[in-house]
């Protein structure tokens, strides 16, 4: 397929699916003008180079937002509390520090975005199904004790094709990261449909798994060798950028269809994502520490004081950068 027709089948895609598979919410979208915002999340949500992209367009495109997000997402967490039999330390749970993260954070929005890890890398059970379903269940009803909304983000994919060499069948005897059920993406695609399905008050589901399935098998048809993670897990640059529009375009940014290379080569050449993504790391690596965590020890620092005042210099030097440029 010729690359300057991409932009635009994706866009075509994307649309097409938003309309089969909406995101819904009881009383429409949530407003982020003025919002706290905290981010929950994996690993690629601690990787977080989803959240500065979408930052990034917050400022660039719609600075009277005025939002504020803080990221903490956290390597190998679940909502359902599972681990694979064979790990080196039980994965952490979600559950048990979100109470943590309402009282010190105090959004007025949660973002969350769960389950990769969740079907810990098996097949389809009903048993695993359930814990994901109450974990979700569970971290509907803590945020929405404290008043915040809340939005649910479905899974990323998992892509078989750049790790076939240590993906296993269904016939296996051991499932996990390092040997994950070939076909565990159709686990994931399950777990989003759980999450579409959800009809709550003040919670928004964004279908992301299903628009970035369909992404990857356009690109991959035009390339067999394409893939948005290496290792079919983490998503690269482009696959961020991705995961950032479909968010960011649910929420109702004013987002380019430009070729997902071109631009993350144009972004990441902006001067104002720079400092906004190392605005993003500072805060939620400070943050993270701060709520706290159990791992393979516990973590827990007592300040972000000095941090928020490093991050306001940032900030001042963003806005300066973006009032240039509207002169």
């Amino acid at each position: 397929m010729p690359r300057y027709l991409r932009p635009c089948l994706l866009l075509v895609i994307t649309a097409a699916l938003l309309l089969l598979a909406p995101l819904h919410a009881a009383d429409g979208l949530p407003s982020l003008a003025g919002k706290r915002i905290l981010v929950l999340g994996d690993s690629i949500t601690q990787d977080g180079r989803y959240v500065a992209y979408i930052e990034y367009y917050l400022q660039r495109l719609t600075p009277e937002t005025e939002s504020d997000l803080i990221s903490i997402g956290l390597s190998s967490e679940t909502v359902s509390g599972l681990t694979e039999p064979g790990a080196p330390n039980p994965r952490p749970c979600a559950l048990e520090r979100l109470d943590r993260a309402l009282k010190a954070v105090k959004p007025q929005l949660v973002f969350a975005c769960y389950g990769m890890n969740d079907g810990i890398y098996h097949p389809s059970s009903p048993e695993r199904l359930a814990a994901f379903s109450a974990g979700l269940r569970q971290l509907i009803t803590q945020v929405r004790a404290t008043g915040a909304e809340l939005v649910l983000i479905t899974p990323p994919v998992f892509d078989p094709v750049p790790v076939s060499q240590k993906t296993v069948p269904v016939t296996a005897e051991q499932f996990g990261y390092k040997s994950p059920f070939v076909r565990y993406d159709e686990v994931l695609a399950e777990f989003a449909a759980t999450e579409t399905a959800l009809h709550e008050p003040g919670v928004t589901v964004i279908d992301l798994h299903t628009l970035m399935a369909a992404a990857l098998a356009e690109r991959r048809a035009a390339d067999p060798a394409f893939t948005f993670a290496k290792d079919g897990v983490h998503p690269g640059d482009t696959g961020h950028l991705l995961m950032a529009r479909i968010i960011g375009a649910a929420l109702g940014l004013p987002l380019t269809a430009a070729d997902l290379e071109i631009e993350v080569t144009r972004v990441k050449s902006d001067p104002v994502f720079e400092l906004v993504s190392t605005r993003r790391r500072l805060r939620s690596e400070a943050w993270l520490n701060f709520v706290g965590f159990t791992n393979d020890r516990t973590y827990q620092s007592t300040s972000v004081t000095a941090t928020e005042q490093a991050a306001k210099l940032l900030q001042a030097q963003i806005d300066t950068l973006l009032a240039d440029r509207r002169e």
